[in-house]
């Protein structure tokens, strides 16, 4: 057996088992290796009473104090006891399991171990692991374990125990990084590396093996894009563009002015499909900046040329919302063009109405989702394709494009402001324009970092806002309850606020976990104001325009990077109202407020990137991604910003030695980017 083998190869993987690690991707011993853990469970030094947090695990070591109590009903017997150490008392509870009394009434210390929640009668630690006697944690103490993304079905344990097997198929042979590189960049080799990312005996062998799977990964992804860039060098401009005065006519008539730098950025987009060589370009700007508007010139400019253009967008409500917005604005201003929307929803019979549309050349601007670049859409004359940055092109995509019609200009728009430097490498297939101006007429959003102690506060703030008409945001980190990570979940805040607020208030809730026509349908419904209070994850980056919603309440923000904050609170201020940011934390460190603290300074997206920069450091390496950026596995473009650069320069000097990866050195690395090239590129972006 080696990687390439079937898990259903392993001991103990029937069919069952098989359809199960199917549902999350795995259908190899190699896919298996690559299933990352999500983050650790880490046995942590014991700690005083006094100095437990709220919503945190710890471990602390005391004395029973006082009786051992059991009570409830036949149902959910609660056994309860004091634990006392020279801090103080702690209350501890389990669930459905009295026989503790006889077992931990014999005296002696005690170390307990589990999740701290706050009640009415204060801190509680809530069925805690038990290390009786106290030294048997000491065996614990500086470990890691593993806890794996599941699915229904699929346990933590089972994956560990897979996975433990599948390590032994590891080929040492089979590291595809040079043995020089390994030694220059401090890097482990590859058959270390899947062991230790799996099973690391500590945190020194964790940090090791991630620098060199976050180190592939940048580079992997790095030299495709160069590759790819050298490669669209050679596309030459067979589109020929003339200046359009309806469009200078358009631009005068709007009811606003466009900012200086959505100026400057359409001059470029200009510039850029006059050139001889077609144009690969990104627009950044923060949420609100005006890249739509932008976007929209760039078709117009195609499509009065007598050339089409598309749009897509990364959902289908999305793209209704720009089709609806693009036929009001033809229709308003009177301009000779014609819209058509495409999605993978429509019935049979409008999408063959759609097909036979865009094939005849009857409809100039194509609206859609990836069902844009499918088969069946022949384009009569495609100059522009306009995407949102989940939807990068891959090579295959681009001649896909190419094979129905002459190769079209790329117009990338992206609302992730980051850094310049990490930008170049990041998009090192595109030039890069930057709106870095909101309209004068956008009011700034009001932000005000707080504890859960003001949570009651923010809930009666929301509930007058909603009887203004307004709408909320609620923003949780994770989808379902864990025992790994404690912060608030979508399904239970949901039934939370259900209570809290009055029937005539509807919450509903969002996460990534749904199908896709089921969140366009709660993001409609919340469009039309059916619904007042909407909890979601941080899916509801990639969302509708909803002008009428006015607070974001973000629970759990320090476990968020500060750009992925910026840009969840760019749903909000997107209306003619005052709108606001509550960024609510239970954390008490000194860093996590100064990192907050910037959010509630500034609403500036730039500045806000550069500090994430600045501040991030090595951070929580065992929590949840942080920024979540290009869909990277392991690595973070903000927390690993230093092995991002490192793996630029690595890749530089390969293409320099060897731009063809031809020679025997790099023999290995140039099948690794060709897998690559074929798969992630490809299919991952859609």
């Amino acid at each position: 057996m080696n990687e390439l083998s079937k898990i259903n190869t392993l001991k103990g993987i029937g069919d069952k088992t098989s359809s199960l690690f199917l549902k999350v991707g795995v259908t190899t011993i190699g896919d298996l290796l690559d299933y990352y853990p999500r983050t650790y469970d880490v046995y942590e030094d014991s700690i005083l009473i006094s100095e437990i947090e709220e919503g945190k695990v710890a471990t602390v070591t005391g004395a029973i104090f006082g009786r051992i109590q059991v009570g409830g009903n036949k149902n959910m017997q609660i056994t309860s006891l004091l634990l006392k150490d020279i801090s103080g008392t702690l209350k501890v509870v389990w669930y459905r399991m009295p026989f503790l009394r006889t077992t931990l009434s014999k005296g002696g210390l005690l170390t307990l171990r589990g999740k701290v929640t706050r009640k009415k009668a204060g801190l509680i630690m809530e069925h805690p692991e038990i290390f009786y006697p106290s030294q048997t944690y000491v065996e614990k103490r500086g470990t890691l374990q593993p806890v794996y993304p599941l699915t229904t079905g699929l346990t933590n344990n089972l994956v560990k125990k897979v996975m433990s097997q599948a390590i032994e198929f590891i080929d040492p042979k089979k590291d595809f990084l040079p043995e020089d590189f390994l030694g220059k960049y401090n890097l482990e080799q590859y058959a270390d590396s899947r062991r230790n990312i799996h099973f690391p005996e500590n945190k020194e062998c964790f940090v090791q093996a991630r620098h060199r799977l976050v180190f592939e990964e940048f580079l992997t992804f790095i030299l495709s894009l160069r590759m790819q860039k050298k490669r669209e060098e050679k596309y030459k401009n067979n589109f020929t563009f003339q200046q359009q005065p309806l469009i200078e006519a358009f631009i005068n008539k709007l009811p606003f002015e466009l900012t200086c730098a959505q100026k400057k950025v359409w001059e470029e987009i200009k510039t850029d499909m006059s050139s001889p060589h077609m144009m690969s370009r990104l627009v950044q700007g923060d949420v609100g900046s005006g890249k739509t508007m932008v976007a929209f010139l760039a078709m117009l400019y195609a499509s009065l040329n007598g050339y089409q253009s598309a749009l897509m967008a990364p959902t289908e409500v999305l793209a209704r919302q720009h089709f609806e917005t693009i036929t009001a604005l033809l229709n308003e201003y009177q301009l000779p063009l014609k819209a058509q929307l495409l999605t993978g929803s429509m019935t049979a019979k409008e999408k063959k109405e759609s097909y036979c549309n865009i094939q005849s050349g009857k409809v100039d601007l194509v609206i859609g989702t990836h069902a844009l670049i499918q088969e069946k859409v022949l384009y009569k004359n495609l100059a522009l394709v306009i995407t949102d940055e989940q939807h990068r092109f891959g090579v295959k995509q681009r001649e896909q494009l190419a094979g129905k019609g002459s190769m079209p200009h790329i117009l990338v728009m992206s609302a992730t402001p980051i850094p310049r430097t990490l930008g170049i490498i990041l998009y090192g297939d595109l030039d890069i324009s930057i709106i870095d101006e909101l309209p004068k007429n956008r009011l700034p959003i009001k932000n005000c970092v707080v504890d859960t102690g003001y949570r009651n506060t923010a809930y009666k703030f929301m509930e007058g806002q909603i009887k203004q008409g307004r709408q909320c945001y609620v923003i949780c980190p994770m989808v379902e309850e864990s025992e790994h990570l404690e912060v608030e979940n979508v399904t239970d805040y949901t039934e939370l606020l259900r209570d809290h607020f009055p029937p005539t208030i509807k919450v509903a809730c969002l996460h990534g976990k749904m199908k896709q026509a089921e969140k366009d349908e709660l993001m409609e419904a919340f469009g039309k104001n059916e619904i007042q209070i909407l909890v979601s994850t941080t899916v509801i980056e990639v969302g509708i325009d909803v002008p009428n919603a006015t607070v974001m309440l973000i629970e759990n923000a320090e476990r968020f990077g500060l750009a992925q904050l910026h840009q969840l609170r760019g749903r909000v201020g997107r209306g003619k109202h005052q709108s606001y940011c509550i960024f609510m934390s239970a954390a008490k460190s000194k860093e996590t407020k100064e990192r907050l603290e910037i959010l509630n300074k500034s609403n500036d997206g730039f500045f806000i990137a550069g500090e994430d920069l600045r501040l991030r450091g090595p951070g929580d390496l065992f929590g949840i991604r942080q920024s979540g950026l290009m869909n990277f596995k392991l690595g973070d473009v903000f927390q690993d910003a230093q092995i991002l650069k490192e793996a630029s320069n690595a890749a530089d000097e390969i293409l320099e030695e060897d731009g063809n990866l031809t020679s025997e050195k790099y023999i290995h690395l140039a099948e690794h980017l060709k897998t690559y090239m074929a798969g992630y590129l490809i299919e991952k972006t859609l």
